[in-house]
């Protein structure tokens, strides 16, 4: 049967409790090259950026042929985070004199922006969905669906991806003028940065809200006002996004 789009809650023949991969297993999987399905994920990562939507509609089919919502190949994972440290290692080419701290910077930036801070969201949107956005049981033959851990990491990651892009790529190329002095520069960094910052909380949504147990997934867009609300401020106040996480990592100070 083809995945629906519908919002409402499944029988209970097709809504027994997923048995998602456990951790362990996940990580045991990394180190599996030949069972990585390699262009499945550039696929994704592509799309992502163009049409997540269509990301999020293969995430149903992925529901429907494995009985469960959680990816169980960690290629994503495995490639985001190489990625993400060959772009680190090009600032550290551009903008430190030290070998030692750009192993540092690195090491840090891999573990710290998308490991550790995914994980620590990945576990606030876990609990927070769990707890008070899934929908009331409307008879007791019905079984409750819970969101994966595993899922709300996936959702963490995808949405981390196309601001990696606007971030890490764009802005290395972008970083002689977004560093500068000047109004200019100012504009323009905090216009990146807020439409990278809205973006994944638009793509971190659209994760939750392809979960036909959830409800008040639009919880997760009001981020987003925040963020639009913040930027004018920090615009007329003079501050450089760019220039303060440039000095926060990097030795050569900009």
């Amino acid at each position: 049967m083809l995945p629906t789009t519908s919002k409402g809650r499944t029988s209970s023949s097709s809504t027994s409790r997923v048995n998602s991969p456990t951790f362990p297993q996940y990580l045991r999987r990394i180190i599996k090259w030949q069972q990585m399905d390699i262009e499945y994920t550039f696929w994704q990562m592509l799309y992502l950026c163009t049409s997540p939507k269509v990301v999020y509609q293969h995430t149903k089919f992925h529901k429907q042929t494995k009985n469960q919502w959680a990816r169980d190949d960690p290629a994503f994972v495995v490639i985001s985070s190489l990625l993400l440290a060959v772009a680190t290692l090009a600032y550290c080419a551009a903008y430190d004199h030290s070998a030692g701290h750009a192993v540092f910077v690195v090491i840090s930036v891999v573990l710290f922006h998308f490991l550790i801070t995914g994980a620590g969201l990945a576990t606030c949107c876990w609990l927070l969905t769990n707890a008070y956005l899934r929908e009331e049981a409307p008879n007791s033959h019905v079984v409750e669906q819970r969101v994966e851990w595993l899922y709300a990491f996936d959702v963490h990651c995808n949405s981390f991806f196309p601001m990696f892009v606007m971030l890490y790529v764009f802005h290395y190329f972008l970083s002689p003028v977004l560093v500068a002095h000047g109004f200019i520069p100012v504009l323009l960094s905090n216009l990146l940065f807020m439409v990278a910052a809205s973006y994944y909380h638009y793509l971190n949504f659209l994760g939750y809200y392809v979960l036909p147990f959830l409800e008040r997934t639009a919880f997760f867009l009001y981020p987003i006002g925040f963020v639009i609300v913040l930027s004018p401020i920090l615009i007329l106040s003079g501050f450089n996004p760019s220039r303060y996480f440039m000095n926060v990592y990097f030795s050569q100070r900009v």
